[in-house]
């Protein structure tokens, strides 16, 4: 089978068997290699760094002899030394002056991230900020970028979680839990640690255009764009409240009566009846609390369920769309898209957690 491969200039076709050294993909780039600083602090989570900061090198390896596209540097506060939480040292380089011009500002992530924004990073980031072309983040790295008042008004991700803490500090930043990145404006945020490898490798598709970045990704043997979101790897993010002031605690036993009675028709008037309220006084109050109407709220609960019941057991797809209250598979199939964005069979094989191969009969009782 043929393969497209780009060669810098335009698209040749070879067999894979021929491939048997790396072939330069990237096309030629300015003379100056774009600066980009990778900002460090102690107990910094270390793929946060290294994950960017390979796809960066990969891109360089792959350019045209003498051309790399990037200068990716390590930075971090006094002699740019620091300790990661892996227990790994990192030798960087200090903080550059805040007025020296640079072309990214990717700020990393780690457990050490607070401490970092009770310190003079914040204001370091805020006066280097305005000298980048952009500014990025990766997992909790987005604190900082918070800390500077540089996702003020914006949209943002971080770890799925760390997403109602990043949303309850910083009130003026639009938190929007799924997405592996987002790009608003000159800036881009990334969801949890290896999300810093698709947020580089977007960055390297806006520089370089979409045949390098595939380059690169194929070379890392990972994807270009992952499917899917954040949602597809948490348990909890399906009905995580961003309103911390909302007060959902009140409707906890609901849900868990729900989770007991998921397979019924379960109607507003039902629901109402069983938190002992009205109809219409249950519909206003749940949304304000939550924020999602009862149907929507009961839609994540179901797909919930069945990520748990795809993941944890061999039941046909259709036999958890009944379990679930979907009705039928279609129903599960288009719920389940619109939260987790894969398919029921999708994330049946990448999460499933007994052995491989086609879905187990049901037991004579169910």
């Amino acid at each position: 089978m043929l393969r497209q491969v780009w060669t810098g200039t335009t698209l040749i076709e070879h067999d894979p068997a021929d491939m048997t050294k790396t072939p330069r993909f990237l096309p030629d780039v300015a003379d100056t290699p774009r600066r980009i600083e990778i900002l460090a602090f102690a107990d910094v989570q270390l793929l946060d760094v290294a994950g960017p900061l390979q796809v960066f090198a990969t891109a360089n390896d792959l350019a045209a002899p003498g051309r790399p596209p990037y200068a990716p540097r390590l930075v971090a506060a006094r002699d740019g030394r620091v300790r990661s939480s892996a227990g790994l040292d990192l030798a960087g380089e200090p903080l550059p002056p805040a007025d020296r011009p640079l072309d990214t500002l990717l700020v990393a992530g780690g457990r050490g991230v607070t401490d970092a924004a009770a310190g003079d990073l914040p204001g370091w980031i805020a006066a280097r900020a305005p000298r980048a072309r952009r500014v990025a983040s990766v997992c909790t790295g987005a604190f900082l970028l918070g800390a500077a008042g540089l996702l003020d008004g914006r949209r943002a991700v971080t770890h799925w979680t760390h997403c109602a803490e990043l949303a309850r500090r910083y009130p003026n930043i639009r938190v929007e839990p799924d997405p592996i990145f987002i790009r608003d404006g000159a800036v881009w945020t990334s969801a949890g640690v290896t999300a810093g490898i698709d947020l580089a490798l977007a960055l390297v598709e806006a520089d370089l255009g979409r045949a390098a970045a595939l380059a690169v990704a194929r070379h890392l043997v990972v994807f270009l764009k992952r499917p899917g979101g954040q949602a597809q790897f948490s348990t909890v993010l399906a009905l995580q409240v961003l309103s911390p002031e909302a007060g959902a605690a009140r409707f906890e036993p609901l849900h868990a009566w729900i989770a007991e009675h998921l397979a019924e028709e379960l109607t507003v008037a039902r629901l109402a009846e069983v938190a002992g309220m009205s109809p219409r006084g249950f519909a206003r109050h749940y949304r304000a609390a939550t924020g999602l109407t009862p149907a929507r709220a009961l839609e994540r609960l179901r797909v919930e369920a069945a990520r748990g019941l795809l993941a944890e057991t061999a039941l046909p797809v259709k036999r958890v769309a009944e379990r679930c209250g979907f009705g039928s598979e279609e129903t599960l199939r288009r719920s389940f898209f619109r939260h987790v964005a894969v398919t029921p069979a999708a994330y049946r094989g990448r999460f499933r957690a007994r052995g491989e191969g086609a879905p187990e009969r049901e037991a004579s009782q169910d």
